[in-house]
């Protein structure tokens, strides 16, 4: 009879060790889905789908990845490292991102911000961008949105592929007509379309440029608050104006 006690009583124990372990795993692991903190401090953070897929990158400066690869591709080996994020679509291929920098250097300071959207596979078709930069007693602080064409038949892989061929020709006008054929060919390219913000030279208006990317069409308010108006030409020849200043 003692020895039935006591092994119902050691039953009793392992069903209740069992029950409180089932507890603590369910709770931890309803702990650790939403998991909640006050503060986080890490240098990078991959937002991934189910299958591993990485489809948002937020990372410091010198974890922001050049050589390294994000879903199996090397995204640009030359790009400058810079803290922000990159964005990717639902194949893997980089879409946009958000980038940021600024410090003091020998001239004065830079900084500056950008945030863009590619085409399919392809480069940035949008671009919100200021850049702020001061040498010696100059400061000169530009800002804009502007809409761009891509080639028609770009691919992100085929413009690295394309880089890295052209970095190995030495000779300037041999370069230059290899880059001119895969222009033509729809490979590489591209040119701004329309831009709308602030220049260098402090005009705040609206820009229109041809689809080689000469500057076609001018609508500003210059530096001295007078509205201008002004048309080009393939050559950059200015056929039309409009002022609005006083007479």
């Amino acid at each position: 009879m003692k020895i039935e006690k006591e092994l119902k009583l050691l039953r009793g124990a392992v069903i209740a060790s069992l029950a409180l372990s089932a507890v603590i795993l369910t709770t931890g692991m309803k702990a650790n889905n939403d998991a909640r903190f006050e503060t986080l401090s890490v240098e990078r953070i991959n937002i991934i789908e189910a299958d591993g897929t990485v489809k948002m990158l937020l990372t410091n400066t010198a974890r922001f990845p050049t050589t390294e690869e994000v879903n199996g591709k090397v995204l640009n080996e030359d790009r400058k490292k810079r803290a922000g994020m990159l964005f990717f679509n639902e194949e893997g291929i980089e879409a946009g991102g958000f980038i940021y920098d600024g410090s003091k250097n020998e001239r004065g300071h830079s900084a500056g911000m950008s945030l863009t959207f590619d085409k399919y596979d392809g480069d940035q078709v949008m671009q919100l961008l200021t850049v702020d930069e001061k040498r010696g007693d100059k400061r000169v602080i530009r800002s804009g949105l502007a809409f761009n064409d891509r080639p028609e038949f770009e691919t992100q892989d085929k413009i690295r592929e394309i880089m890295r061929e052209l970095s190995q020709i030495t000779d300037r006008s041999e370069r230059e007509k290899k880059i001119a054929e895969y222009e033509q060919q729809g490979l590489i390219g591209g040119a701004p379309r329309i831009l709308l913000g602030k220049t260098a030279e402090q005009n705040n208006g609206l820009f229109l440029f041809a689809k080689d990317g000469s500057p076609r069409a001018m609508f500003y308010v210059d530096e001295h608050d007078e509205v201008q108006l002004q048309f080009m030409n393939s050559k950059g020849e200015v056929t039309h104006t409009w002022s609005g200043a006083a007479k």
